[in-house]
């Protein structure tokens, strides 16, 4: 029982981990105590639960698994303020109204992952306690970081560089996230590694105000063949509520290069076993993400339901191969490419459904076509063209 634990720990700080603070070997040694970590992930309700999020959570539920409490935080007051992670322009900042609609089926899609039947699982709200401060307790808060700590985030910098704003509310963001922190006492928050500043601000707040260490684990994160992560605001989202054959189907038309790392975040797969023929590589990751996601029923209807149609060549006859450059939007790709002649008639196509690529169905009029390689567009059942990156 000791050796398997110890494999367990091991896997679950190594695969897919990108750092750990203070240092793995602390965390390594808590995790084979006694002691039962609180550890947490906070979701901002800024859009649907995507792929990128399945990371975070299967990384939770490895944790819950090994008895650890393990909250997920629903980030209502954050997601007013809005994350500055990455973004060369302030966010739109949320009402109340869409922050609501945004997370109302948010326990339902973390319950895909996580055990909600365990009772060291919980879903807490930071609107509970951060409503509550008053302005003497905000400035308390601010009086722990310095302007240069805020400022020395490298999207401030290069906004500086561009000569663009930064609003006075986006240096809050990670102080507020930080007070979530300390609020809950936890021991340790798990987040992608693009989140590294905002995690290591509860770190400093939580060494100030409660003397006492806090974990910090970053994961790697889905990046496609461009080095863009995979979620709402790239164009190339996974949704957790998606369909079994549009999960099956994007997961298809993801470039070679995404492979290892899919396997890596999102199964439990050795990697050295993986197909060495990419596309049987990405059916079988494909048929995983859509089990956990759903079942092996659902899984293995959305394969046989990709290779009646991709397989069998249930498609149109002739189809034309048109080159295109991937990170335009598929609007401009489907009148570049003749399927529809104006960028009107494309946007009601894919409003009504009718466009899939890869037998996956899209229905974002602001999709962003990030793909590489060759992969098929369908427009209806009498039009498709191979589009070649």
């Amino acid at each position: 029982m000791v050796k398997d634990l110890n494999q367990d720990i091991e896997k679950i700080i190594t695969r897919g981990v990108s750092a750990i603070y203070p240092n793995p070997d602390n965390l390594r040694e808590a995790l084979k105590s006694d002691r039962k970590l609180k550890i947490y992930n906070g979701i901002d309700p800024t859009g649907k639960l995507h792929i990128g999020h399945m990371v975070v959570l299967r990384k939770l539920r490895q944790f819950q698994d090994l008895g650890h409490e393990v909250i997920v935080l629903i980030g209502d007051f954050t997601a007013k303020i809005g994350d500055p992670t990455d973004k060369m322009a302030a966010r739109k900042q949320l009402t109340a109204e869409e922050v609501e609609h945004n997370a109302e089926n948010y326990k339902e899609l973390v319950g895909k992952i996580l055990d909600t039947n365990k009772a060291n699982l919980k879903f807490l709200h930071n609107e509970e306690w951060t409503n509550k401060l008053k302005p003497v307790d905000m400035l308390e808060l601010a009086s722990h970081f310095t302007v240069q700590q805020l400022i020395e985030r490298d999207m401030f910098q290069e906004r500086i560089n561009a000569g663009r704003e930064i609003y006075l509310h986006e240096f809050l963001y990670p102080i507020f996230q930080a007070y979530d922190a300390v609020t809950m006492d936890v021991d340790m928050q798990i987040g992608g590694n693009d989140q590294t500043f905002n995690m290591l601000a509860g770190r400093t707040l939580m060494k100030k105000l409660r003397n006492k260490e806090k974990f910090v684990l970053a994961i790697k994160l889905l990046t496609d063949g461009s080095g863009e992560k995979m979620g709402k605001t790239e164009g190339n989202i996974i949704c957790l509520d998606d369909s079994p054959e549009n999960i099956y189907g994007k997961v298809m038309a993801f470039p070679d290069e995404m492979i290892k790392i899919g396997f890596e975040l999102l199964t439990d797969k050795n990697l050295d076993e993986i197909n060495s023929n990419p596309r049987d590589a990405k059916a079988e990751l494909a048929y995983e993400i859509v089990r956990q996601l759903y079942s092996e029923t659902g899984a293995t209807k959305a394969q046989e339901d990709f290779n009646k149609r991709f397989r069998n060549k249930e498609l149109p006859e002739n189809i034309e191969v048109k080159n295109v450059k991937s990170g335009q939007l598929l609007v401009e790709i489907m009148v570049l490419t003749e399927l529809a002649p104006s960028k009107t008639e494309a946007r009601r196509l894919i409003e009504q459904g009718a466009v899939k690529i890869n037998g996956g169905k899209i229905t974002d009029v602001d999709y962003v076509y990030q793909l590489f390689g060759e992969n098929i567009i369908q427009i209806g059942k009498l039009r498709a063209a191979k589009l070649r990156s």
